[in-house]
């Protein structure tokens, strides 16, 4: 598929997981494409190399969220890759990584530090990259960020991680507002629990089927899942659509288990 061919696009968290699909399906489809990393190097250059030996072509930027800086560093980054180019696409993917404390995140367990950790990730770092993607984004662009069906479910132990991607939806729905002006379209994808190599608790079994009979097509997801839905929202075909929150879950947490 060749429909975004001419595009650019900044694609957060690439190196693996479900960024990681994303800025692959989105290279196939013809952009060329931004992958940005925190610390994995090595899986960055692996992202870009597939992107490239499939037809692509793509680039890789590094910039570990969080500090205040990190914003400057990733578009000073950008920015050389893209030379006179503008910025069609950006999909804020990147999310805090310490999974495993998340999910010991009650009221009663969830640090300061945690917050403020998973904060200046999932919520100060994806709006001030569009802030700054928008000085480079042309009439018509597309905005697409990952959060998560933590939102409409009560998890008692994601309560931070939660409220984070709540966040993400609301900045959807007034960027959504503001740019509409312009032609460009917000959107996010949430998904549900998706084998993306990167939580170690999905390598077991019995987590696995839990978490699948939670789930209306009874099994967990898959990263190029999540990537289709991406790459529609970012297509001309979703050229109508805009402040929307695709379910990208395979139906989770829809009522009792049958």
């Amino acid at each position: 598929m060749t429909r975004l061919t001419g595009k650019t696009a900044l694609v957060t968290g690439a190196s693996r997981g479900i960024g990681r699909a994303i800025a692959l399906r989105l290279g196939r489809d013809g952009a060329t494409v931004a992958v940005h990393y925190g610390e994995r190097e090595d899986a960055a250059k692996e992202t870009v190399a597939d992107i490239e030996r499939d037809g692509g072509g793509a680039f890789a930027v590094r910039a570990k969220l969080g500090p205040d800086d990190a914003v400057g560093a990733l578009f000073d980054e950008l920015a050389a890759g893209l030379g006179e180019r503008p910025l069609d696409i950006l999909v804020n993917n990147a999310a805090y990584g310490d999974l495993e404390a998340l999910f010991e995140g009650t009221i009663e367990a969830v640090t300061a530090q945690q917050i403020d950790a998973v904060f200046a990730v999932n919520v100060k770092a994806p709006l001030l990259i569009v802030q700054r993607a928008l000085r480079l984004m042309p009439d018509g662009g597309r905005i697409v960020s990952v959060s998560s069906v933590a939102t409409r479910a009560a998890l008692p132990h994601q309560v931070a991680y939660a409220m984070s991607k709540g966040a993400i939806e609301v900045m959807t729905r007034t960027l959504a507002q503001q740019l509409g002006a312009r032609g460009i379209t917000v959107n996010a994808v949430a998904p549900g629990a998706t084998d993306s190599n990167i939580n170690a608790a999905f390598h077991d079994p019995a987590v696995r089927d839990y978490l699948s009979g939670l789930t209306a097509l009874r099994r967990i997801g898959r990263p190029e899942e999540i990537a289709d839905a991406v790459a529609f929202l970012v297509s001309d075909d979703a050229r109508w659509i805009t402040a929307n929150i695709v379910d990208a879950s395979g139906g989770a947490f829809l009522g009792p288990i049958q």
